[in-house]
């Protein structure tokens, strides 16, 4: 089975308790099940990972980019802001698209930039956490 990242920035360990009406009632163990079930129905080995630390994530983008593992990416807040995690997904060897649980686009305005969706293959955000499953499934098919 191939392998792929799923990989997840600040305050996403808090899902089911963090604001519920902006992302669900759904725990972060959920999220990992769903993307690990849907993996194996892909033929994928899905890793989940979580981390509130910058330095963290950048790691296991290069391990991704020295593996060519593909990515799916839910940066949260580093989305905005954080440069070095672009300057790594640039670095990346295989497919990485970039998901959010809620439309950025539709919530305050400093949530409408993305600095990393730039260097992503591509971005699914709003479907709450069907957009993991989306993007799964656009790495299997190929399209991501």
């Amino acid at each position: 089975m191939r392998p792929v990242y799923v990989l997840n920035g600040p305050n996403l360990g808090r899902l089911g308790t963090r604001e519920p009406d902006v992302y669900g009632a759904e725990t972060f163990a959920d999220l990992a099940e769903l993307c690990r079930e849907t993996g194996r129905a892909l033929g994928l080995s899905v890793d989940v990972r979580q981390t509130n630390d910058e330095a963290e994530m950048l790691g296991w983008l290069y391990e991704a980019a020295d593996g060519r593992i593909p990515v799916v990416l839910n940066p949260a807040a580093f989305t905005h802001y954080s440069y070095a995690l672009r300057d790594a997904i640039a670095q990346r060897t295989a497919p990485l698209v970039e998901v959010h649980i809620s439309n950025p686009a539709a919530r305050e305005e400093f949530r409408h930039t993305s600095v990393v969706a730039a260097v992503a293959t591509g971005t699914i955000a709003g479907f709450g956490l069907r957009s993991y499953v989306l993007a799964l499934q656009a790495i299997a098919d190929g399209t991501g």
